[in-house]
């Protein structure tokens, strides 16, 4: 009887070894095949929806003043408004939608964007976060980025280009890395800044990988893609 027991034990134990190596395929591996193609078809729409009038058209050989970026206003909650693009994650890396808001609903759709903080190009910080593992890892490799990287973002009229200036890592409660001018909440900003943020280290979300990035320059959709998008 104990003898029967021990191996009936032991088949339960070896059971939910395998139900949760199955869990865990299903949230490492098919969570990301669900998400990529979700959000592949998400910024599809986003491109159909903004018109092809920048595609196929040459760049620019050096970024060119077009005066200040135009102000554009908080998008709705929950909304898709940005395509981010960062060509030295190489090129099996797909662009992401960037959605207005960071609950864990949006994150699993793309990158999120944090409510109140600037909007693409304009003064002060435009602050986003995206997983670093599971639902399409869309900043899996934000700790390689290096100085002089180029961060594309792409809206319905204009494309933004800004160049990864440094990274940090933080506690979760850190929330002044996404302030105006990052880690000085009573600062007046001056500059335009991007900032990223992902959890870390990989697979933990004990810390927050941060990098801060500075607008290199900006051009309408009609001058054709920035020549930063063939940097990677």
């Amino acid at each position: 009887m104990i003898r029967g027991a021990v191996r009936g034990l032991g088949e339960l134990f070896i059971t939910a070894g395998l139900l949760l190596l199955l869990f865990v395929a299903w949230q490492l591996w098919w969570t990301d095949v669900v998400a990529n193609r979700a959000q592949a078809e998400i910024t599809a729409d986003l491109e159909q929806e903004w018109g092809d009038g920048s595609r196929g058209a040459a760049p620019a050989e050096a970024p060119q003043d077009y005066g200040d970026p135009p102000e554009l206003a908080q998008a709705p909650d929950g909304e898709a408004f940005a395509i981010v693009r960062i060509p030295d994650f190489g090129p099996d890396w797909q662009e992401r939608p960037v959605f207005q808001g960071t609950g864990l609903d949006l994150l699993k759709k793309g990158v999120g964007h944090y409510v109140d903080t600037a909007m693409p190009g304009a003064v002060g910080n435009f602050a986003v976060a995206g997983h670093r593992v599971t639902y399409g890892r869309p900043f899996n490799q934000i700790a390689e980025l290096e100085p002089g990287d180029p961060i594309v973002v792409e809206t319905a009229d204009s494309w933004y280009v800004y160049r990864m200036r440094s990274s940090t890592i933080v506690a979760p409660d850190r929330v002044d890395v996404v302030a105006p001018v990052p880690e000085q909440p009573d600062a007046v900003p001056t500059e335009r800044l991007m900032t990223l943020t992902a959890c870390h280290p990989m697979y933990s979300a004990r810390e927050r990988f941060i990098v801060h990035a500075v607008l290199e320059s900006w051009q309408p959709k009609s001058a054709g893609e920035p020549a930063a998008l063939a940097a990677g």
